[in-house]
């Protein structure tokens, strides 16, 4: 007969012996990541390589603070690189819907913008008291008076050719006339149209010699007038680059470093000179209101530098962390603004994303978040494989925004994005995205689970010792920090392993303090930590209390005494997200006279999972080889979970479902006080299954419930021995005799401790020991294979195969 599990072994307990400081208040802190040797290993590889497409992805299950390590992990890198520049979006002048770009030396963009402020206020300053100089006024003049002489001189000639032809030039509102002068003065239309046929034609010929006169006269006063105003202009523009000369130089001088900034100055200048009308404009002492003043400031707008991305407060490259990764937040956006009920927009208000933040450093992005949001998955594949960061409307792209916008000049992007996300979506991503492949070459892999060793111990105290110095939470004593290690066991479902999920356990350390806070103690001790699980577990529990007071009241029926036959308690899990436990169900078993084999009723109901299936069809395997050598299997079953009214998945009943045959082919009753758990395979070992700490706690509780007897216990598969991480409770009740636990690998070692009927080896000869539980069930097949085979039915059956072959 198979052993029990002694109390030693149900349960993992950590020696508060471990650590040499009485509370976690002494202890140093956390100065790494701990048992994420793999993926930190993967982090360096692929932050340290070069070459384009190491991009990574870090995969892991929620909780298990891998955004957190990253980021520590990140940060620790970043110290080592140097500061990104400064980036800037100027006005183009050639064109001002593309706007452009430039980089300048970390801290040096806030000056340049404060530079570019100063030399246009300046302008604005130094301009208008240049043209109002006195030594202006007089060169102007000047120029003004020595081409005016000439036009004056041209017009007096003019008149003068007129006067002896015998014309006047009279100027009216509509232009110059030639007016003919007959006895010494000019004649009307009337009186002309009177004169002689003879004296109108000698003056109109002369008329008309005098006119091709005046036309050649007023092209070229016309052509004086031009060279005043580009004479004036070409003074102004003089005058202009003489007063902002020392302005721009010192500027140029002061980012000679920087060649697009030299380039850029020289194109301001050459604006403010092709534009000193705006310059001029100040005039003093003269309200103004305030829509012609925001007109005013406006104009100055072109020469604004829009400093979006600032590092001087940086030491070393940036980490940027994006958790609403739409396109805007990613790529960055161009603001609009009404202007006098106008909708526009120009380079100043062009507004960094999260590429932009993170140049020249790191950006990390939830990768779930990611894909949510439109466009932005494959515009960080465009990012990335251009290695530049282009500013665009996302509305553009849909179509929807015909009007033209701005388009700013590409930023070339030197930057390692790191994707968090589940192992599922990495999977899923490589698979159907080729470009994933290409662009994301580095997985970094997130444990759930380290081994509890005394290094890693060490480490856990660290980690809450960290945590509670970070949050100001009390500390834990050594018993608090040993009870600690235990959930993290019992977390991880293996009692060689500690979880990593930190966030529960740091959940668990928050819980406790405010605990130990109601009770006044200036530490977190064993008890408070135990308040916390158990609270914890309260809180969600419901469910669990209300199925057991249904089993107390017999609506669901579940017997923890005697036996019967055919009829087993089978163990599962019910997943309620925050909370799991365990419930146990009836498991029946029915047999007749037949060749249909076993039918699962959960199945044939549409209720049974794939995987329970799979389980069930293993059965007949199991049934055949061990029973059906020298005989037909001439068999009909059903199986089914009684008062079950929802989906059965897994296969971690199907041993209980074997048993439930076994007994009812065999007649032998299974003891209702044991309850199953474990899958079986077609050679009957029995093999491990996931949550047997929550299974063998719900049957507990329904033992509690229905009185202890002394002869209640739980089957489990020998190999999840290793994962025994029970509550204090059931370790004192197997030590008191009062609950059992039995290991075993076989269905025959099961099936022993269930009927109290040794299970009997095949003897040399084939046949069974006698009187054992495989004799009796072998025995019954062949009964009803020979029952079967003198039906007609069969017999006929039998005619007919042979006549097919």
């Amino acid at each position: 007969m198979v052993e029990e599990l002694s109390p030693e072994e149900l349960r993992k307990e950590c020696e508060p012996s471990f650590m040499a400081n009485e509370t976690t208040e002494t202890m140093l802190p956390l100065k790494s990541i701990i048992g994420q040797d793999r993926a930190l290993r993967a982090l360096s590889f692929g932050l340290d390589i070069k070459d384009d497409g190491f991009n990574l992805y870090v995969a892991g299950a929620p909780g298990t603070g891998k955004e957190t390590a990253v980021k520590n992990f990140l940060e620790d890198m970043a110290k080592k690189k140097d500061v990104p520049y400064d980036w800037c979006y100027v006005n183009n002048f050639q064109d001002p819907y593309e706007p452009k770009a430039i980089k300048l030396p970390p801290g040096k963009g806030k000056a340049f913008r404060k530079d570019m402020e100063r030399l246009i206020n300046e302008a604005r300053m130094v301009l208008p008291e240049a043209f109002e100089s006195k030594d202006y006024a007089r060169r102007k003049e000047t120029t003004v008076e020595r081409l005016d002489a000439e036009r004056k001189k041209l017009v007096t000639e003019l008149n003068e050719k007129a006067r002896e032809e015998g014309f006047v030039i009279q100027k009216t509102p509509i232009g110059l006339f030639i007016v003919p002068v007959v006895d010494g003065k000019p004649v009307s239309d009337q009186e002309f149209v009177s004169l002689d046929k003879d004296r109108k034609e000698q003056i109109e010929e002369k008329r008309e010699e005098l006119k091709s006169n005046l036309m050649n006269t007023m092209r070229q006063v016309g052509e004086l007038e031009e060279k005043i105003k580009e004479e004036v202009k070409k003074l102004d523009r003089e005058v202009a680059r003489y007063a902002l000369g020392h302005l721009a130089d010192i500027l140029k001088d002061k980012y000679k470093d920087a060649p697009l900034v030299g380039k850029y100055l020289e194109e301001v200048e050459e604006d403010i000179l092709d534009n000193l009308s705006q310059f001029m404009g100040r005039a003093k002492n003269t309200p103004t209101s305030l829509t012609a003043s925001l007109a005013r400031e406006i104009q100055f707008r072109k020469y604004r530098v829009n400093l979006i991305i600032d590092n001087s407060r940086f030491e070393g490259g940036p980490v940027v962390i994006e958790h609403n990764p739409t396109y805007q937040n990613l790529f960055g956006r161009i603001d609009k603004e009404t202007q006098f009920g106008i909708l526009s927009t120009d380079f100043t208000m062009i507004r960094a994303g999260s590429f932009h933040k993170a140049n020249g450093g790191y950006l990390v992005i939830p990768v779930e978040e990611l894909l949510r949001n439109m466009f932005s998955w494959d515009g960080l594949k465009r990012a990335l494989m251009n290695r530049e960061i282009n500013i665009e409307d996302a509305g553009e792209r849909l179509g929807f925004i015909t009007t033209k916008g701005l388009r700013p000049e590409p930023i070339p992007l030197d930057a390692k994005v790191v994707l968090l996300g589940s192992p599922f979506i990495y999977h899923l991503a490589y698979s159907l995205d080729k470009d994933f492949r290409e662009l994301f070459k580095v997985k970094a892999d997130f444990d759930t689970t380290m081994d509890r060793n005394e290094e890693n111990i060490r480490s856990y105290a660290s980690f809450v010792s960290t945590l509670c110095k970070k949050e100001k939470l009390r500390h834990l004593d050594l018993k608090g920090v040993a009870k600690i290690i235990e959930y993290s066991s019992r977390l991880a479902e293996d009692r060689g392993k500690l979880s990593t999920r930190f966030a529960d356990i740091a959940d668990i350390i928050r819980e406790a303090n405010f605990y130990a806070g109601q009770g006044e103690s200036d530490r977190i001790t064993r008890d408070h930590v135990n308040k916390a699980i158990d609270e914890r577990i309260y809180r969600s529990n419901l469910i669990q209390e209300k199925i057991g007071e249904m089993m107390e009241r017999g609506l669901i029926l579940i017997d923890t005494e005697g036996g019967t036959i055919g009829q087993v308690n089978g163990l599962s899990v019910i997943n309620l997200g925050d909370f799991s436990f365990g419930r146990p169900s009836r498991v029946t078993a029915s047999i007749w006279m037949g060749n249909e084999g076993i039918i699962d009723i959960e199945r044939e109901a549409k209720l049974g999972g794939k995987i329970h299936t799979k389980g069930v069809m293993i059965l007949g395997g199991y049934l055949a080889e061990k029973y059906a050598q020298d005989n037909p299997l001439s068999l009909s079953a059903r199986l089914v979970f009684e008062q079950s009214y929802g989906e059965i998945e897994g296969d971690s009943a199907s041993s209980t479902e074997l048993y439930a045959i076994l007994s009812a082919l065999s007649g032998l009753p299974l003891k209702a006080a044991i309850a199953v758990t474990g899958s079986v395979n077609q050679k009957g070992e029995v093999q491990a299954i996931g949550g047997v700490n929550e299974k063998i706690e719900g049957f507990f509780e329904v033992c509690k419930i229905k009185g202890l007897t002394g002869e209640q216990g739980v089957i489990i598969p020998l190999s999840n021995v290793q994962n025994l991480m029970l509550k204090e409770e059931i370790v004192d009740a197997t030590r008191l005799g009062k609950f059992h636990i039995y290991p075993v690998k076989s269905i025959d070692e099961g099936i022993e401790i269930l009927t109290g009927v040794k299970a009997g080896k095949r003897k040399p000869d084939g046949a069974f020991e006698k009187d054992t539980v495989n004799y009796r069930v072998d025995k019954r097949l062949k009964e009803m294979a020979k029952k079967l085979s003198e039906y007609p039915e069969f017999k006929e059956r039998k005619k007919k195969k042979r006549k097919n072959k």
